[in-house]
């Protein structure tokens, strides 16, 4: 589950700074100190309210973690997140252009608030690592109960967790990459 919210973290906090970077160049109608200050503002709040969002239901479908079964259809990280990112390309790319021309009123404010939100995707993902190790498993959503965009880890498709043992998979705890042992 940490993997999907994770997913749109890195593209997220990546085009906001690119488009913070690029929206400082026009004045803007706010000038670039005030757009600034509010984009500060804005990433604050946003990487808040993403970070707390759908936490009640997060917390429930934890405590109701079932073992995986032979026959739960789960996916591999690198698969997750490919067919993450494909799934909302065209909302990333809306997103983006949408924090660019604000710059011509507020400048470096839209691209603050986009980085904001990927900082609490992976804030959410920390938290949700947290949670797994303290289970000491894996918590997993079916492909199969996802969106067809392969999103929504706690919509009401999702009826309940799939665990494994926290050495399943190519991901960590947290959603991140596993790191493998260097041969010797």
């Amino acid at each position: 589950m940490a993997v999907v919210v994770r997913a749109g973290a890195a593209p997220l906090w990546w085009s906001g700074v690119v488009a913070a970077g690029v929206g400082a160049v026009p004045e803007g109608l706010t000038g670039r100190r005030i757009g600034a200050l509010a984009g500060a503002a804005l990433f604050v709040v946003g990487a808040a309210v993403v970070a707390s969002a759908r936490r009640r239901r997060y917390d429930a479908l934890a405590r109701g973690v079932v073992r995986a079964g032979r026959h739960d259809v789960l996916q591999d990280r690198a698969v997750t997140m490919r067919a993450w990112r494909r799934g909302h390309r065209w909302w990333l790319v809306s997103a983006w252009a949408v924090a660019i021309g604000s710059a011509f009123a507020v400048p470096v404010a839209g691209g603050l608030l986009l980085a904001g939100c990927g900082a609490g995707l992976w804030w959410k993902a920390a938290w949700l690592g947290r949670r797994e190790r303290a289970l000491e498993t894996l918590l997993w959503v079916r492909v199969d109960w996802l969106d067809r965009r392969g999103g929504r880890p706690a919509g009401k498709a999702v009826r309940g967790l799939r665990g494994t043992g926290v050495a399943a998979g190519d991901a960590a705890p947290g959603g991140a990459r596993r790191r493998t042992a260097a041969l010797v």
